[in-house]
């Protein structure tokens, strides 16, 4: 399957698959006739890649965490503390925000006791 095969069929916007091809991370990704070709397997790493995407990981986050994965099994506690690192990051956004619309619920509250 083509770059914009792939980007239509999975939705993945051409850049991540510029991105993923510019790692050289994958030996499954030919050069066919000069046109990359995506194979499932290759499929199932840019899913990958999307999700750490939508949890949070930056570009170079992304691509030292597929390093380690593409090593094996012997890179879960280091692909483990990335996820935890991210995770404890994303509850600390969460707490944060938390606090401001406990903040914005209170200014609404006394408004709308004052216009009672």
């Amino acid at each position: 399957m083509t770059i914009n095969e792939a980007s239509e069929r999975y939705n993945i916007p051409i850049e991540v698959l510029k991105e993923y091809e510019s790692w050289g991370l994958c030996d499954e990704v030919r050069r066919v006739m000069g046109v990359w070709q995506y194979d499932d397997q290759d499929i199932q790493r840019l899913s990958m890649i999307m999700t750490l995407h939508d949890v949070g990981f930056d570009n170079s986050e992304v691509e030292s965490y597929m390093r380690l994965l593409l090593e094996g099994d012997s890179t879960e506690k280091e692909r483990l503390d990335m996820l935890n690192k991210k995770r404890g990051v994303t509850l600390d956004e969460l707490h944060f925000k938390q606090k401001q619309l406990d903040r914005v619920d209170y200014l609404r509250y006394k408004i709308q006791k004052a216009l009672k």
